[in-house]
């Protein structure tokens, strides 16, 4: 017999507990100190900010790289640079992935790949949603294509979880190269301002090859892809504020395509009218007036969780209640182009009509507007196509859809703004509301244009004619009297209107045609 004494349970227990807490340290003391001193948490804090207290359940702690190459053998930290796990926010089932800088700079390797990816999968058979905690340098080059392939089995999973289950992505750190697609193919991307970045090349490879110089902010930072580019969803100042938001956003979502949105016990009023609702449409129909006082005072208590603030704001999407249920809100801004519709407009709107449709939240649209957005730039740019998303969006869409047309219509934007022809359930209008094919002056100068110009007052003449064309023409009752305006409401009426709508559509269903799936113009 060997004289070799075997370790004791308690000897290996005390092992378990020392690996642990050495895991708890990804890259060490350090680097922690490191991580802090740029204002940001480490992986562990942020998870411990996002779920429940005492509802995280580590996976894969002990895992490590497999790499022998350039020295990496000597260098191996538990859990190889990402934290996965499961927990609960506000009770309820989330998977997490919170991406360690600490550990060779959040870099992403083989090993650190399946962890997300055997998440990943666990999500998508118990039906929870995925958040990712980004923060890491790109691939880890030392593995070369390993990191890649670890990559594609990402990305491949991301789009099949698309539509399962809600994928939220928060950028608490560097995410460049290949990182970027990831959240790019998730369904909201947060970044936090001055310390989150977004970029397939960085400032020195578009240095090299085009010889210009920028700044990683102003290449790829926070303000940048909420104002510009569209890519950010929200911008947070800090990264406790990110977490909060991830929070709020989950609060109006299903964990999965099967279940409804979580339902609240209602406070407001389902029967409540106001009479102010009439007073914030000037009466000059040229005037602009912001059409968020419109939508927060007909929601639950005022609520209205707005999504994209910054990036094409002549559209507003976002998620409220109606009785204590969820909705997703669009609405075209008359504060910005008049609320015409654009490329950027149109792929916003789109898209969110295309996220709540997956997850059966109803669509509620308040239609405001002129038509779409003329010029060179538009049209080269590709209005017709980009202008067809959210077409195509409205009409494959079989959640309930309702629609109350507040102020103008014209063109081509009356199909695509949810009315009853792109499939809207029930359609309202206000009696302000004015529906045609362009608006009275245009139309005017086309249709009485002989007559204007042999007029002894052109200018009063032309005036006279589109006063009495925006009565007799531009108006909700021709469209009501055949049937494309359902009911033409009293503003002050909107929100019971909504409501008792909205339960009437409860137990909708519309099916369609068998395919694999539509050709959505890209």
């Amino acid at each position: 017999m060997s004289g070799v004494k075997e370790p004791s349970v308690d000897e290996k227990i005390k092992r378990l507990r020392e690996l642990s807490e050495q895991a708890k340290l990804g890259g060490g003391q350090k680097r922690i100190e490191e991580q802090h001193a740029k204002g940001k948490l480490t992986a562990r804090e942020r998870i411990e900010l996002l779920l429940d207290p005492g509802s995280f359940n580590e996976l894969d702690r002990f895992v490590v790289h497999q790499c022998t190459e350039f020295g990496m053998a000597e260098k191996k930290f538990l859990g190889d640079g990402v934290v996965t796990g499961y927990g609960t926010i506000d009770g309820r089932l989330v998977y997490v992935f919170s991406q360690d800088f600490t550990v060779f700079g959040g870099s992403l390797g083989e090993m650190f790949a399946k962890k997300v990816c055997k998440l990943m999968d666990l999500a998508l058979k118990t039906g929870a949603p995925v958040i990712g905690l980004n923060d890491s340098g790109g691939a880890r080059i030392q593995e070369g294509v390993a990191s890649l392939a670890g990559y594609g089995d990402i990305f491949f999973r991301n789009v099949i979880s698309s539509g399962v289950v809600p994928q939220i992505s928060a950028i608490m750190g560097p995410c460049a190269g290949g990182a970027v697609y990831s959240p790019a193919l998730t369904d909201f991307i947060i970044m936090v301002d001055k310390t989150s970045h977004m970029f397939i090349t960085g400032p020195d490879v578009v240095k090299a090859a085009l010889g210009q110089e920028v700044t990683f902010e102003d290449l790829g930072g926070a303000m940048v892809h909420s104002t510009t580019s569209g890519v950010a969803h929200f911008i947070a100042q800090n990264e406790e504020q990110a977490i909060h938001i991830i929070k709020k956003l989950l609060s109006y979502l299903p964990s999965n395509y099967l279940e409804d949105p979580p339902a609240v016990e209602p406070t407001d009023d389902p029967n409540r009218t106001d009479e102010g609702l009439a007073r914030i449409l000037p009466d000059d129909p040229d005037k602009p007036y912001d059409v968020k006082e419109i939508i927060t005072r007909v929601v639950d208590n005022g609520e209205f969780f707005e999504i994209q603030p910054l990036w094409a704001q002549n559209i507003v999407i976002g998620f409220a209640r109606l009785n204590g249920k969820t909705v997703g809100i669009v609405a075209n801004q008359p504060m910005h182009y008049a609320g015409a519709l654009d490329i950027n407009s149109s792929m916003k709107a789109g898209r969110f009509i295309r996220f709540c449709d997956c997850f059966n939240i109803p669509i509620i649209t308040f239609v405001d507007v002129p038509g779409f957005l003329p010029g060179i730039e538009q049209e080269h740019g590709g209005i017709i196509k980009h202008g067809s998303k959210l077409l195509y969006a409205y009409c494959e869409a079989t959640v309930p859809k309702i629609t109350t047309i507040l102020r103008k219509s014209y063109g081509g934007a009356y199909d695509v703004m949810g009315s009853k022809h792109s499939g809207a359930d029930i359609n309202y209008a206000w009696p302000t509301a004015e529906i045609a094919v362009m608006g009275p002056h245009g139309a005017i100068n086309i249709i009485f244009r002989k007559e204007i110009a042999e007029a002894k007052n052109p200018e009063q003449k032309r005036m006279e004619l589109v006063s009495e064309y925006r009565q007799k023409f531009a108006s909700p009752y021709i469209a009501a009297q055949k049937g494309y305006i359902d009911e033409v409401i009293e503003p002050a009426e909107t929100r019971p209107k909504l409501i008792s709508a909205l339960e009437s559509l409860i137990t909708k269903r519309e099916p369609r045609p068998p395919r694999k799936h539509g050709n959505i113009p890209l």
